[in-house]
């Protein structure tokens, strides 16, 4: 019997296709690099945040009383006007003092003419130096008098002890007012002091000198900064916090005391590498981050383990793993593959809004 060989026949069409369909997957998987937003590892300023609640107290108070009992015989204040020191807010009956100041000040010009009438004659010998002396001590006993009707002349004036704005008036003219009575309040408001309980955690990072940041919700989108100026001596022993204040500037005279402030202290200044909070990618207790190995052609993703500290809105701090400069992924990081080729579209420099940055993106893919 011979040996008969069969032979496959293809046709030549289904030859063709497959040879294209091979090239195609080829060129597909050349273009399997997926498309990312990056952002350089930088090195910026970076403080650490304690947040507390602060109440605003003036620089100067006081309240305004008497310390006579007269009849209020003139008022020169009105309620929220702005004084300056040593000017007279309140007038009593002072009709009596008024005469015994002139006559004793008449008195006192006599007894200085009486020893400077009688100083050249001791010059000359024609008096003697105990008569001088005499003269001499009913001119200094004169101006003691003065000063001390002078004294009670001013008992009977309220004068403004600083410049700042008065309170609510609580006399009218014609009133008796007795020692101890409230007339008004004072307060010195060019600058504010703003206390704050911090906890004792952070007493050993403390000083004076450290900036502060505070704002109110009565002042919308405002921020007040100041600088803390004392530390408390004592902790307290039930909340373990202790008592920290701050100095505000207030050239507006916005603030006012008894508001209630939040208050940020900012402590322990360093220069650090910063990355956006967004390239972390949290696995259990590690952090990892996809680094872009531009090294190479096409650039790969790189997995890095990375040590973080600080927080701050939208941003970390990197203490371990990462060095000034490199670029990771802030967009497409559930994509990107560790080894894996990706296409770099863009470059997150801050200054871009990144919805545009995201139709760059979207251009990119082809979607």
């Amino acid at each position: 019997m011979m040996n008969q060989k069969t032979y496959l026949t293809v046709p030549l069409w289904i030859l063709l296709a497959g040879i294209i369909g091979l090239l195609g997957i080829g060129r597909a998987s050349a273009q399997q690099a997926v498309p990312v937003i990056v952002k350089a590892v930088v090195i910026d300023r970076f403080v650490d945040r304690v947040e507390a609640l602060g109440t605003l107290r003036a620089n100067e108070t006081v309240e305004l009383t008497a310390t006579v009992s007269e009849i209020v015989t003139g008022v020169h204040f009105e309620v929220g006007q702005r004084v300056e020191a040593g000017s007279i807010l309140i007038e009593m009956t002072n009709d009596e003092e008024h005469a015994l100041i002139e006559e004793e000040r008449s008195t006192v010009a006599e007894a200085k003419r009486q020893y400077d009438r009688l100083r050249p004659l001791v010059k000359r010998g024609a008096a003697s130096i105990s008569l001088l002396d005499q003269r001499r001590r009913e001119y200094e006993t004169a101006k003691a008098r003065l000063r001390a009707l002078e004294s009670k002349l001013q008992d009977r004036l309220i004068i403004a002890p600083f410049s700042g704005i008065v309170g609510f008036r609580n006399i009218s003219v014609g009133a008796l007012i007795e020692p101890g009575d409230l007339i008004t309040t004072m307060d010195d408001d060019s600058v504010m002091k703003l206390y704050f309980t911090v906890p004792s955690i952070h007493l050993a990072s403390l000083e004076t000198g450290l900036p502060i940041v505070s704002t109110s919700p009565a002042f919308v989108g405002r921020q007040f900064e100041g600088i803390v100026a004392s530390i408390n001596s004592r902790i307290d022993p039930v909340t373990r916090a202790i008592v920290v204040r701050a100095i505000l500037p207030n050239p507006e005279r916005m603030l006012k005391p008894g508001l209630l402030m939040q208050v940020a202290l900012l402590k322990n200044l360093r220069d650090v590498l910063v990355i956006p909070e967004e390239a972390l990618i949290p696995s259990g207790r590690d952090n990892h981050v996809l680094v872009v190995d531009r090294s190479v052609q096409p650039a790969i993703a790189q997995r890095r383990q990375v040590t973080t500290g600080g927080r701050r809105p939208g941003e970390v701090e990197i203490l371990d793993g990462l060095k000034s400069g490199e670029f990771v992924i802030v967009d497409g990081t559930l994509r990107a593959k560790p080894g894996k080729p990706v296409a770099v579209i863009a470059v997150d420099s801050g200054d871009e809004p990144l919805a545009r940055l995201l139709n760059r993106e979207q251009k990119g893919s082809g979607q």
